[in-house]
């Protein structure tokens, strides 16, 4: 069956003091973690240029303000809108993902299943379209 994007909710626990949401490798995070990293001080109402990934799975969470993510799986193109720290957008291998409309000073955490690696990465979206007919 074909993995598609998905919203996961993330477990959190509220508390006066502050409120606490939760990944753990196996549980909310259906890979094994292999790399972390965050985008900040994009311009309010910007975005991202698009990539895919051939292999690579990804769990991206807005840990402060709001974007969309717009996906393409070969199935169709779906917008989802992140912003809450509890919910985290699942993007299997060979999904188009581009991130747009920005809020000013939003956070975004991206959970990596594997390292950088340039040969894993589909910078073109014609290249990956191509790509994506051709595994139909």
């Amino acid at each position: 069956m074909k993995e598609v994007p998905h919203i996961i909710q993330l477990p959190r626990h509220l508390d006066p003091r502050g409120n606490l949401a939760v990944i753990e490798e196996g549980r909310e995070v259906p890979f094994k973690i292999a790399r972390c990293h965050w985008i900040y001080d994009v311009p309010g109402g910007g975005g991202r240029e698009g990539h895919a990934y051939f292999n690579n799975r990804e769990l991206i969470i807005a840990l402060s303000g709001s974007f969309d993510v717009i996906v393409t799986d070969g199935e169709g193109t779906h917008t989802f809108t992140l912003n809450r720290s509890y919910m985290g957008l699942y993007i299997p291998p060979l999904t188009w993902r581009e991130l747009t409309n920005f809020s000013t000073n939003a956070v975004v955490v991206v959970v990596s299943s594997l390292p950088f690696d340039e040969k894993e990465y589909i910078p073109d979206f014609d290249e990956y379209k191509k790509l994506i007919e051709k595994n139909e």
